[in-house]
């Protein structure tokens, strides 16, 4: 498959020399922009992938009328976080 090439978009000057002054050490441009619109494609996609589990869990309450309480949902998801913590090796949060 061949490359593509974006748009060209037009920017002031006061960002663009903003933006230059934000590279990182041998990075151009063009790696920067192509490296902010894949996560932005990339954070779009999740985001839409969140609305859509959440409407088909709506749908899913919607027919058969069986809830979760917050209390227990919120528990599984800090055991799920707690065992993920384990296994990367990542120090438990401070509790709030």
């Amino acid at each position: 498959m061949k490359s593509a090439v974006l748009p060209q978009v037009r920017v002031d000057p006061e960002l663009r020399a903003e933006l230059e002054s934000m590279l990182r050490k041998g990075e151009t441009l063009s790696e920067f922009i192509e490296n902010t619109v894949r996560s932005a494609v990339q954070y779009r996609r999740a985001r839409a992938e969140f609305h859509a589990r959440g409407e088909a869990a709506w749908q899913e309450y919607s027919r058969t009328g069986v809830a979760h309480p917050a209390d227990q949902v919120i528990g599984e998801m800090r055991e799920r976080l707690k065992v993920r913590r384990q296994h990367l090796d990542v120090p438990p949060a401070k509790a709030r």
